[in-house]
């Protein structure tokens, strides 16, 4: 057993607790955007970031995804309770002290998700796209469409945004969004394919209701960036066979998993379509052991990764302590020495 060590004699700070409030209030995108970027170009070796894993009972699971930081400050877990019966889950990201084990903060996930899925996307364009004022398409008009587009927004020059989903009624409201909150040229169109056309960066966060793909392959044009993060599950379908046919680079923030646990990828092995040539890892592309040629046309495939998650929660935590956000613990675990 480990003896207890006195926190007096360790020093360390109480742990704070982060509201989803107190999440919403320190969110950052260019902030977040810049702790991703950092983190991608560092060397991370797999064993930093393991399988998710994941219990299952009847009707409801629990996920645990952990991760060492190359930052050297922390290492943490994102934890998400789900009970699909009574639609209810519950997020919640920890982070531990990688010199005193101490717990540094616990702070509610319900936030971050959208957070570091949408900033760590801008990092894969902005080391994707050309460096000039980019055309985008977005494919979808929900929460994550919405955060796709803030992220790159905050971290590029936007020329023109067309976007795209089934309901006319939502795809307006997002031009109007857009045009309101981002300042940006935005019009809403009759279908993907008008809103891909000549675009230099295409944005997917949608799924149809038969999981049959919303982009293909035939629409893309040489030189384009794909960002596809709606399809994470075997049975989930974003893009078609010959997206990922046509694509000269596939890069993933979790390259085992996309390649063997997302439908796209899936249905791309099934129609004799070889990518394991060309998929590369997101920190490939950032350091710049991995490149783009003119012309081609290169496809970020995300499913989520502990990483972003402990990036990103490192940098809210960061803030609070620096904005004075956050509720610190009367009392919490001690570390002990082993």
């Amino acid at each position: 057993m480990g003896t207890p060590t006195s926190e007096a004699a360790i020093q360390v700070p109480p742990t704070l607790f982060l509201t989803d409030d107190d999440v919403a209030q320190l969110a950052d995108w260019v902030a977040a955007f810049s702790a991703l970027r950092t983190a991608y170009a560092s060397a991370i070796a797999p064993a930093m970031i393991p399988p998710r894993s994941m219990a299952r009972g009847e009707g409801l699971w629990l996920r645990g995804l952990t991760a060492v930081s190359p930052s050297g400050r922390h290492m943490g877990s994102k934890l998400i309770a789900a009970n699909m019966k009574m639609r209810r889950a519950s997020y919640l990201v920890s982070l531990f002290d990688q010199q005193t084990m101490a717990l540094s903060a616990l702070i509610d996930g319900n936030r971050i998700t959208g957070i570091r899925t949408a900033a760590t996307a801008a990092v894969a364009v902005d080391a994707a796209a050309p460096s000039k004022p980019l055309r985008v398409a977005v494919i979808g008009s929900g929460f994550e469409a919405q955060g796709l587009l803030a992220a790159l927004a905050a971290v590029r020059h936007i020329e023109h945004v067309r976007v795209f989903s089934p309901t006319s009624a939502s795809r307006e409201k997002f031009a109007v969004l857009c045009r309101d909150q981002h300042d940006l040229q935005c019009d809403a169109v009759g279908s993907a394919q008008e809103a891909v056309r000549g675009a230099d960066v295409v944005l997917c966060a949608a799924r149809s209701r038969d999981e049959s793909p919303v982009l293909r392959g035939e629409w893309l044009e040489n030189g384009m960036t794909v960002v596809s993060i709606g399809s994470t599950l075997p049975e989930q379908r974003e893009v078609d066979e010959q997206v990922i046919a046509r694509a000269a680079l596939i890069v993933a923030d979790m390259p085992e998993e996309v390649a063997h646990d997302t439908g796209d990828m899936l249905a791309a092995g099934r129609a004799g379509i070889e990518f394991a040539g060309k998929l590369v890892p997101l920190s490939d592309l950032v350091a710049g052991k991995s490149a783009r040629k003119a012309g081609d046309i290169v496809v970020y495939k995300s499913v989520g990764s502990a990483l972003q998650d402990v990036i990103t929660a490192e940098m809210l935590l960061a803030r609070a302590r620096a904005k004075g956000f956050g509720t610190e613990l009367a009392r919490s675990i001690v570390p002990v020495a082993k």
